[in-house]
């Protein structure tokens, strides 16, 4: 007698969409449905803006535990750029590992202020993943760069960005502490930037899990009062500026004044706090007075 097999259907992506989705809402994850869709799109290989075109295709089993292994992980908290790899900024791909700091949209507030004004010379101060350093050389087709960071593996991935996007025959990375990290390099620069921890120690325990307990603590704080690196930068910009030169650092909402101070301190002029587009302060531009 002929036996009729069947194979058991496969789930859909529509289907796994709306469990992961569950999942990721009873995690206390903010946006589950965002987050499960961008996870859904990058294991199906579609651009997040075409995922509904293939919802109701069936899923490979392959990519049905690949898609479970990755909402799973989102659900205890990892972030969604450490399960992609990759994260969007200033209209890039930037490869993204708990080894650097997750690139912000906020952080763009910082990369427009640098664009309001030519620059030659760029050196970004503690670069991470290399996203300020990149996006500014990539927007200024002739300007070079240094970017410094106290962490090996940090800059690895800074190297990988910079080669994926084909700009390191005009920069260069160095391993140290802020300023320390140049060396004997002579030169001074037309634009010094900086993203860098400013995080109190006292406010750790209050951060978001995704980010409290999978980036790196040490792009986080300064185990201190948050300002330790400003003061830092402060004291050797104007060594290390060309006469007009500018430096921009990313703040916290409530540093603006006291970043400002120390400054002023360090005799920069054309000081100004500058909101970011939620109306928050975000970055503190200054420039060393023209001879």
């Amino acid at each position: 007698m002929f036996v009729r097999k069947f194979l058991p259907a496969r789930v859909t992506g529509a289907v796994l969409l709306a469990g992961a989705t569950r999942q990721l809402a009873q995690a206390g994850i903010p946006d589950p449905g965002r987050d499960a869709r961008r996870l859904l799109a990058h294991v199906l290989g579609v651009a997040p803006g075409r995922l509904s075109l293939c919802l109701q295709d069936p899923v490979t089993p392959e990519d049905e535990a690949a898609f479970s292994d990755l909402i799973a992980r989102r659900a205890l908290h990892a972030p969604v750029s450490h399960l992609t790899g990759r994260r969007a900024f200033y209209g890039r791909d930037f490869q993204v590992t708990p080894d650097v700091l997750d690139p912000r949209p906020e952080t763009e507030t910082l990369v427009a202020q640098a664009l309001s004004a030519p620059f030659d010379r760029v050196l970004d101060l503690g670069t991470g993943s290399g996203c300020l350093l990149f996006t500014l050389l990539a927007e200024r087709g002739s300007a070079t760069g240094i970017g410094t960071d106290l962490s090996e593996a940090a800059l690895r991935v800074a190297g990988r960005n910079g080669d994926a996007l084909g700009l390191m025959a005009r920069a260069a990375l160095r391993r140290g502490d802020w300023f320390g990290a140049l060396g004997s390099l002579s030169g001074r620069f037309d634009l010094i930037v900086s993203n860098p921890p400013y995080i109190a120690a006292t406010e750790m325990p209050g951060l978001a899990p995704d980010v409290r307990d999978h980036e790196p603590r040490m792009a986080l704080t300064d185990e201190g009062d948050g300002l330790s690196a400003y003061r830092a930068i402060a004291a050797g910009a104007a060594r290390h500026l060309v006469p007009g030169g500018r430096l921009l650092v990313e703040i916290g909402p409530t540093q603006g004044a006291a970043v400002a101070a120390l400054f002023a301190q360090a005799g920069l002029d054309e000081i100004a706090v500058i909101p970011d587009l939620d109306g928050r302060d975000r970055v503190v531009a200054a420039r060393l007075q023209a001879v």
